[in-house]
């Protein structure tokens, strides 16, 4: 580790943007200054990312650093350490975000998976109306109408079930459609 008044100097020609500075200066703090990242952040390749942004820091703000409030190495294990604490902040923000997202589409799901009281009451309504036009249709067109729309069966599936030729069961599957569609235009 090189001595304060070597950093200072490194920190001092930094300041005036020299390059060759910057690389000297790189070279010998970096090592450390990416373990104090690395214990923060916890992964390699975050703290090299903080280690990027902080030595940008540096070259940036290395006129302002004032050797009377502190020794180089210092001033720049704080930098480090800020930088640091701020990635975790913006992760743990970001999953919070995310988190807050994933839990209002859920909320959306469910609220999109239930109608709204209204709607209840006119699916309620309608069931009831196409009940009491189905109590009007009788015999033959009723059970295919039945056996068709609420057990899904095909035509060849009705005239097996009931015992009759497929032609009559289209007619009264048709008839009792009609008188369906009759009643239930009737009522509006």
């Amino acid at each position: 580790m090189p001595s304060p008044d070597e950093l200072q100097g490194l920190l001092a020609r930094v300041a005036l943007h020299e390059h060759a500075a910057l690389r000297a200066l790189y070279d010998t703090a970096a090592p450390f200054l990416l373990g104090v990242a690395l214990r923060i952040v916890r992964r390699r390749d975050r703290a090299e990312e903080v280690l990027q942004d902080v030595f940008i820091n540096i070259w940036n703000k290395a006129a302002g650093y004032d050797s009377s409030a502190s020794l180089p190495m210092t001033w720049m294990i704080a930098i480090v350490r800020n930088r640091a604490l701020d990635e975790l902040r913006r992760d743990a923000r970001d999953r919070a975000e995310t988190l807050q997202d994933e839990k209002l589409a859920a909320l959306r799901d469910i609220e999109g998976s239930w109608p709204d009281p209204l709607a209840l009451l006119e699916q309620a309504a309608d069931s009831l109306q196409i009940r009491g036009c189905l109590d009007k249709i009788e015999g033959p067109q009723r059970q295919c109408l039945a056996l068709a729309y609420f057990h899904g069966l095909s035509h060849s599936e009705l005239a097996q079930h009931l015992g009759s030729p497929i032609g009559s069961v289209k007619v009264w599957l048709r008839r009792g459609l009609q008188e369906l569609k009759s009643c239930l235009g009737n009522r509006q």
